[in-house]
């Protein structure tokens, strides 16, 4: 096996799924989604949309999916990883959730302000197959490379996600903003960026063959109806050996507590930018983009500074830097304020996410053959955290209407997923049975 085309493979499906991440989820869903959904009323300054029968605030409805999502991953996620397992299919779930997302997201061409209700539903499930795929592609790392290789290998995966969807990000404003270089400049209004939402699933499923033709091969066992029940009892047993690890323990808490804010400060950036500071969308394209080519060298400073000073040192520095953002953000009132805390967001953005996955990784014990279970924590992990923070940040703005309050509850996050993450010592490689 010729381990580093395994490594660029494996790193091939951050190439093709976190063009969901970039063009759906930070840059060109949101945009279009605040100027397409249709305001039935306003009441103390609240944007109220209808959505089957029930009155949101326009950008809660928004907080609300993502964690309606996250949350149907937290149920979901840990049954399917305990059967992949048993079943050895790691890689048939990781392409069932790859094709459901990459599809959900070509059916976002039909996104009208009359059929909002089935859009958001495709939102959903476009972040459901994100995350579900997520949870198997990451269980791959323990069966492809070895301990020391963990932390570069995981920024080298976030790097090569990073400059895949700025490519179809650039490929899409070009064709959005400048429609007569692709003979639409007679399209439709929004049809150019419908089509930029099909190109995501093909980009997303395309790349996604290289991983699927590379990587290790699924186990040819049958499936049969015991695979359920002993996917079950699998599952149950890596709960308690997780139960037993006082260090992954101890991380899983401190990890649910500070990505609350790192994915709450990802979620919602461009509708905070776009509402509470009126960035410009010209300046907020530009500033995403940047974003994502300063996390490229972000994820291996990150890298760096495991290799110096062990993993949950790093991660603390990490955290210190995060904790700026909402700080900052609170208080930011131009655009030229924003460009500054947007350019911090992108050198730590890539390494948390990184690092946190390697981390992870070196809590794992030797020897294991039920990754995908032990993964699933760290995904029901994220999950949850996605939940609760992009709903409490939708509870505060539907509560109050100002996106600023919701943000002073991140730094309390920041500062208490650092006090957690002191009481794990720092060091390269961690085993515990």
């Amino acid at each position: 096996m010729n381990i580093k085309r395994v490594w660029n493979a494996w790193c091939m499906y951050d190439w093709a799924n976190s063009v969901h991440n970039l063009v759906i989820i930070t840059v060109i869903f949101p945009i279009y989604y605040q100027a397409t959904v249709p305001v039935q009323e306003v009441i103390d300054q609240k944007e109220l949309v209808r959505f089957f029968g029930f009155m949101f605030d326009k950008n809660a409805l928004y907080s609300f999916t993502i964690s309606a999502a996250s949350l149907l991953l937290v149920f979901l996620n840990p049954i399917l990883t305990g059967i992949a397992d048993y079943s050895g299919r790691k890689k048939l779930f990781m392409k069932i959730f790859c094709y459901l997302g990459a599809l959900s997201c070509t059916y976002f061409y039909f996104f009208t302000p009359d059929n909002v209700e089935s859009t958001m539903i495709a939102f959903a499930l476009s972040i459901v197959g994100w995350g579900g795929s997520l949870v198997f592609y990451n269980a791959f790392i323990p069966q492809i490379a070895t301990e020391e290789h963990y932390d570069r290998l995981s920024a080298r995966g976030f790097a090569f996600g990073y400059v895949g969807s700025v490519i179809l990000l650039i490929f899409n404003l070009l064709m959005i903003m400048k429609p007569e270089i692709f003979g639409l400049e007679n399209a439709p209004s929004g049809m150019t960026t419908r089509i930029a939402f099909v190109t995501v699933g093909i980009w997303w499923a395309g790349f996604a063959q290289i991983p699927f033709f590379v990587l290790p091969k699924d186990e040819q066992r049958a499936f049969r109806s015991r695979f359920l029940k002993n996917g079950f009892i699998q599952l149950k047993n890596t709960f308690f050996r997780v139960q037993k690890n006082k260090n992954l323990k101890r991380f899983l808490l401190a990890y649910l507590i500070y990505d609350m804010g790192v994915m709450t400060v990802i979620y919602v950036a461009t509708l905070f930018a776009n509402e509470e500071i009126k960035v410009p969308r010209e300046g907020l394209i530009v500033t995403l983009l940047l974003i994502q080519l300063i996390a490229i060298p972000g994820s291996y400073l990150a890298s760096f500074l495991s290799e110096k000073f062990g993993n949950t040192k790093a991660l603390r520095i990490e955290i210190l830097l995060w904790t700026i953002v909402p700080i900052a953000a609170y208080f930011t009132t131009t655009a030229l304020q924003f460009y500054f805390i947007a350019a911090l967001v992108g050198l730590v953005m890539g390494g948390i996410q990184s690092l946190s996955r390697s981390t992870f990784a070196k809590f794992l014990p030797e020897n294991i053959t039920d990754t995908s279970a032990y993964f699933a924590f760290f995904d029901i992990t994220e999950k949850v955290a996605i939940t609760l923070g992009t709903f409490i940040f939708g509870f505060i703005l539907d509560q109050t209407g100002s996106m600023r309050n919701s943000i002073l509850f991140l730094i309390v996050l920041f500062i208490l997923g650092f006090l957690l993450l002191s009481r794990i010592r720092s060091q390269h490689v961690y085993h515990e049975e």
